[in-house]
């Protein structure tokens, strides 16, 4: 039962977005004679609601015969760097700790997720990238800052002013 379920539920899963992250590349890591190898996916994907900020993630991707079915639990060794690509500006209020991006790693328990927040004092965006389980989840985690400058002459504008509270 748990196979005819997994193979109706890819591993990727629900994302922010329909279309998910973009891939920009995977490289194998371990090669793998008769099923998919291990390998680690490069993504980017732009916050839907502070634009002009853009992050990239590496995920591992488990081969196999589980990783070919879409079964195996993926590990939580998640990198992460958010950068400035442009003016930055905020499309609406967010909360501390707001999801930007949340993924499915195993067949039923584990997320992983990207978060949002503003350190007032430094005018800097927070993004964290973690993974929880429902019983248990993992310390294992990565954090990136975006300070919030001007670009082309324009005034940075102050993400406390967009925080709700």
């Amino acid at each position: 039962m748990l196979l005819a379920l997994a193979l109706m539920l890819p591993l990727g899963g629900a994302t922010a977005w329909a279309d998910g992250p973009d891939l920009i590349f995977k490289k194998s890591t371990v090669w793998k004679m008769l099923t998919p190898d291990h390998k680690l996916a490069v993504y980017g994907i732009d916050d839907p609601v502070v634009s002009g900020v853009a992050c990239h993630f590496t995920t591992p991707e488990k081969g196999g015969l589980g990783g070919f079915f879409g079964v195996s639990e993926e590990v939580s060794d998640i990198s992460l760097s958010c950068h400035q690509t442009g003016p930055i500006s905020f499309n609406e209020k967010f909360e501390q700790g707001d999801v930007v991006f949340s993924e499915r790693r195993s067949l039923l328990f584990k997320r992983m997720q990207i978060v949002r927040g503003c350190d007032e004092k430094r005018n800097t965006l927070i993004y964290l990238v973690y993974s929880d389980k429902l019983i248990e989840g993992s310390p294992k985690n990565a954090t990136s800052a975006v300070p919030v400058t001007p670009w082309g002459g324009g005034e940075a504008q102050r993400c406390a002013d967009w925080l709700k509270r």
